[in-house]
């Protein structure tokens, strides 16, 4: 059938195989009044998209396309659409739907409205499973599409759309800027965007790190101090120091968790947007008691913190370190296996997709 009744992408069908992709064809979601499309250019492969696929979080919907750092060029829209227009450079991120009509959709809190739908594998309500943007074209609602500052390169502007809003959200909400202290655990694909935004709102930012080859990276993207938290006694001389602490790692469950705790000063809080596989570890109360402090998680961000987050990106021209790969079957694979074994720096963003996907209109 073809465009608009139905997209290309790069699918994978079995958990099993889960870094086998197969590019098909699928039916797209039934376009409704608030819908654009998206001509995909380019796509980040995120943690999340690993998770999904390997059955680290659990059973998925296949087959599935994944990826929910898309940017591309608006090619439809709504007849009740007023934030884009055909021809505009737009971007989807992590979710592509809510109610708009609860609470907390209407207090910019829609990223957690109990009827949002994810880029991909989740359900709409008539049914349709949700695909991502490994694929020729992204489907969703005008609100969960973002207009991007053209001065944003495309490989760098895509892995903002989940990496970058899921760290920017926290810090702003947590007040972070001139005057606050800041830890940012874990320099990875997340991290090393926290590390820009923290010192980018003004803040004093530590990078914790269990990798000493990384504290040049670290300082380059805005930390004014670095700890290598693999050496005895690491926290000592950090007690009480920070503000907020925001763990990115994906290896939480290995922590001593009373050693980063106790560097929060009194009721600061311990942030998690790292979301790994196992369990946080084992703690109690009394870990909490010396401080009084706290913590928490959160999950990506508002529509306003999206908008903000791509102005500052712009106008103080941050660059974030990414890798590219061309989209395909085997560069899918590549991204996602060495996602999988830690083998970027600091993200990956699929490119090319003009030849991937050479009929598409």
């Amino acid at each position: 059938m073809g465009y608009p009744d139905t997209f290309e992408g790069f699918q994978v069908t079995s958990q099993k195989n889960w870094s086998d992709f197969k590019k098909q064809e699928y039916k797209a979601k039934p376009f409704d009044d608030h819908d654009v499309d998206v001509q995909v250019e380019a796509c980040g492969i995120c943690g999340s998209d690993v998770h999904t696929i390997n059955g680290g979080w659990g059973d998925a919907p296949m087959p599935l396309t994944v990826g929910h750092e898309v940017i591309g060029k608006v090619v439809k829209v709504g007849s009740k659409v007023t934030t884009l227009k055909v021809g505009d450079r737009a971007g989807v991120g992590a979710q592509v739907w809510a109610c708009l009509e609860c609470d907390r959709c209407k207090s910019d809190n829609e990223n957690y409205c109990a009827h949002q739908i994810g880029t991909y594998g989740d359900k709409y309500p008539d049914g349709y499973i949700a695909q991502g943007g490994f694929a020729s074209h992204i489907r969703c609602h005008e609100y969960f599409a973002f207009p991007i500052p053209e001065s944003i390169p495309v490989h760098e502007a895509a892995p903002m759309l989940c990496a970058g809003i899921t760290t920017y959200s926290p810090l702003v909400r947590a007040d972070v800027g001139p005057g606050k202290v800041v830890g940012i655990v874990g320099i990875g694909g997340l991290g090393h965007f926290a590390l820009l935004w923290a010192s980018a709102l003004g803040a004093e930012v530590y990078a914790l790190s269990h990798s000493a080859d990384k504290e040049k990276d670290a300082l380059s993207l805005g930390a004014k101090h670095f700890v290598d938290t693999t050496k005895k006694d690491w926290a000592k001389p950090l007690a009480f120091k920070f503000d907020f602490i925001l763990n990115c790692a994906d290896a939480t469950d290995k922590f001593n968790m009373s050693d980063y705790l106790s560097t929060l000063k009194v009721n600061a809080h311990f942030h998690n947007v790292g979301l790994p596989d196992s369990p946080l570890p084992q703690l109690k109360a009394q870990d909490f008691a010396g401080n009084g402090c706290y913590i928490g998680a959160s999950h990506i961000g508002s529509r306003p913190e999206m908008l903000n987050m791509l102005k500052l990106a712009a106008n103080m021209k941050l660059k974030p370190i990414i890798e590219t790969l061309p989209v395909g079957e085997a560069g899918c694979k590549e991204g996602v296996e060495k996602v999988n074994d830690n083998r970027v720096r600091y993200r990956f963003t699929l490119v090319d997709f003009d030849k991937a996907f050479p009929d598409r209109s």
